[in-house]
């Protein structure tokens, strides 16, 4: 039992390290079909080992390198999944015999090493068994970077940069949060039901259900009985799955029945769906995006929802969008392309696929983006900048960037008036930010631009 769960845990992890152009969400996406004739148990372990060999992976190269007298640079890249894979089932997963995570990680470098590369794989792993606290760790009071880089399994940029902002002790909390498996969050579809009654009918099916503190329609499930398609109200569009920060988004738009909003980088319609309850299904919006496919799944997510007033197109904003064909709006709202530092907790691929040199690089982008957009904001208007990113390059620094350029927009101060706490949330520069360690939720920013009159 568990051979397969592994094997396909083998393929996702060595198929993200091939591909820097694909993410974790993509990989398991294209598998849903074949997922089908799967096993439950096997999808379960896929799932939990993937995750957690990315969430722990520099800690578990630092124990492979105390243990072998091959270089680490020049164990094959398969070979050091399978090592990775066994060491996990080793120290972290206490329900998993020692025997099998050693034996299944043999059975596993058989199908792809000679076989003294088998006794490699055999002979280290058995010495992780045997002493599984010979290892020792970098010392916190020494080198704090590589002290937490290795024992939260960060990369050493991300943790300089956040050692050098909050502090040591802040940084601690941040990183072992982003390591700590999220709940499920839900968003209520206050167009279907409302969120007392959508509690009540998940508690068979979940050991925790309880509201958010910040969201009006938020609920956060601890310990699921069911997959998410067989939820009560799945398929009557009783919700969506959306963490609580990023719920938080669209009431930043402080929308009213009637107005017309685009959705910009609408994806696959999170956000675009609580735009609709919140303009109780009255109005117009706009959702664009490049995928075609993201755009046909979010139409039938619409379909699900009961949603009726969205129209979709393609997009690229790279290239400036005319208002004699789109029409200006009420709102805009640009969820922008970003580079996810505020959501490892949910994915942790994204650590090992960013450099410091991808904030610049996604700062130009959202700067041309909002210039782009800024045309199609009716004087008065609202556009609401939000990434899923706490840096400051991709935050307040795009945000100035554009206001510099844009002398017919002012920031002003987010408000949201249903949502809990506001004060904990906003500060003196107006903006909304959330972080994992402080909020329990993603790390999110946001920014209210309003086009003069």
């Amino acid at each position: 039992m568990g051979a397969d769960g592994r094997k396909a845990a083998l393929t996702l992890l060595s198929e993200l390290e091939q591909n820097r152009h694909t993410n974790l969400d993509q990989l398991l996406e294209t598998r849903k079909k074949s997922d089908h004739d799967v096993p439950r148990r096997d999808r379960a372990l896929r799932q939990a080992l993937v995750f957690g060999v990315l969430r722990t992976r520099n800690r578990l190269d630092w124990i492979i390198r105390h243990h072998s007298k091959t270089p680490f640079r020049k164990i094959d890249p398969i070979i050091k999944n399978i090592l990775r894979l066994g060491i996990y089932q080793l120290l972290c997963m206490d329900r998993i015999p020692a025997s099998a995570a050693v034996n299944t990680a043999v059975e596993l470098a058989k199908g792809a090493a000679a076989p003294w590369t088998v006794k490699f794989v055999n002979g280290l792993l058995r010495n992780v068994a045997r002493d599984p606290e010979a290892v020792r760790f970098p010392d916190m009071s020494s080198d704090p970077v590589q002290a937490l880089s290795v024992r939260k399994s960060l990369p050493k940029w991300m943790v300089a940069r956040w050692l050098a902002r909050w502090g040591q002790e802040e940084c601690v909390r941040l990183c072992a949060t982003l390591n700590a498996i999220p709940p499920l969050s839900l968003r209520t579809n206050t167009l279907m039901t409302t969120r007392l009654d959508l509690i009540e009918s998940l508690k068979s099916v979940s050991s925790e259900v309880t509201p958010t503190p910040h969201s009006p329609e938020g609920i956060a499930l601890q310990g699921m009985h069911t997959e998410l398609t067989a939820m009560p109200g799945f398929t009557a569009g009783a919700f969506q799955v959306q963490d609580e920060a990023a719920q938080l988004i669209a009431h930043c738009l402080t929308l009213k029945p009637g107005q017309r909003v685009l959705d910009a980088c609408a994806g696959l319609g999170g956000k675009t769906g609580h735009i609709a309850q919140l303009l109780e299904n009255r109005g117009y919006i706009m959702a664009l995006d490049t995928a075609g496919r993201k755009l046909a799944a979010l139409q039938k997510e619409m379909q699900r929802l009961g949603v009726t007033i969205v129209k979709t197109a393609r997009h690229d904003w790279r290239i400036p969008a005319d208002p004699a064909v789109l029409g200006i709006f009420d709102r805009v709202l640009l969820d922008a392309p970003c580079s996810g530092l505020g959501v490892l907790r949910r994915n942790p691929d994204t650590r090992w696929q960013r450099t410091a040199l991808d904030l610049k690089r996604f700062a130009g982008r959202q700067q041309v983006f909002l210039n782009h957009m800024a045309p199609l904001v009716k004087p008065g208007g609202l556009l609401v900048y939000a990434v899923c990113s706490m840096e400051p390059e991709e935050n307040e620094q795009v945000v100035q960037h554009f206001l510099n350029q844009n002398k017919n927009f002012n920031q002003v101060a987010i408000s949201m008036e249903a949502v809990h706490a506001q004060a904990a949330l906003t500060g003196a520069d107006r903006c909304l930010r959330t972080f994992p360690h402080r909020h329990a939720m993603d790390g999110f920013f946001a920014a209210s631009l309003q086009r003069r009159i």
